[in-house]
């Protein structure tokens, strides 16, 4: 008809409106994202520069708790301070002591945990392996840095400190492994707290992410 104004329906003009809104918070939207990204980012290297001390913390305290047990005896099987230590025994009641697991039992044994490490790679709280027995992996120490280890030697003879450099030991030696930092008992509880932070990241990112698709969906739906 002639001289009539059509009016525009009513739904339609709503969904322009929340359509417009919704475009004009995107810039904002992508600002809180970022933000949350770049927390979170700030988070990890926070826990992970933690857990980073720790390992160092706890392989010191391996180091120096073994410097008390200088002068042991050697035994054979033992497995204590008080009747003697031996080799792995020694290694065994150190870890026990200080972080609380057990560790298997002989030399070979100890040699299958944790992961390899080079020569050239050894940290404080180490385990370095010898062949002194006509068998590889039949004496372990622990080291302590400098190009020293600490172990229980023989019968007739006491714990004591000797250096890696020395050609008897260069030419017997097996292999080192690392445990601290690396068997899931001795790894930090950084990941947990991380995995968190992820998560609560996450679902507030979901929940907006909805309230968003509601804001759009409404207008139009049947």
């Amino acid at each position: 008809m002639t001289g009539r104004t059509r009016r525009r329906p009513w739904g339609n003009y709503c969904a322009s409106r929340f359509a417009l809104m919704a475009l004009a918070a995107l810039p904002y939207a992508a600002q809180a994202d970022d933000a949350a990204t770049q927390s979170l980012a700030e988070t990890a290297r926070e826990h992970a520069a933690r857990a980073a001390a720790r390992v160092w913390h706890d392989a010191r305290d391996l180091g120096q708790f073994a410097l008390g047990l200088i002068g042991v005896g050697y035994r054979y099987g033992g497995d204590t301070p008080v009747g003697g230590l031996d080799c792995s025994g020694l290694v065994r009641y150190v870890f026990q002591q200080v972080t609380g697991v057990t560790l298997p039992r002989t030399s070979r044994e100890l040699s299958q945990v944790g992961a390899n490490v080079s020569l050239d790679d050894l940290q404080v709280g180490d385990l370095v392996f010898f062949n002194t027995r006509n068998y590889a992996f039949s004496h372990v120490g622990l080291y302590l840095g400098d190009n020293r280890f600490i172990h229980a030697p023989r019968r007739g003879r006491d714990v004591e400190i000797t250096t890696l450099s020395r050609e008897y030991w260069q030419h017997h030696f097996n292999g080192a492994r690392r445990l601290v930092g690396v068997l899931p008992s001795l790894i930090p509880a950084v990941i947990p707290e991380a995995l968190a932070t992820t998560l609560t990241t996450v679902g507030a990112e979901s929940a907006a992410e909805e309230s968003l698709d509601e804001a759009l969906e409404l207008p139009g739906a049947p």
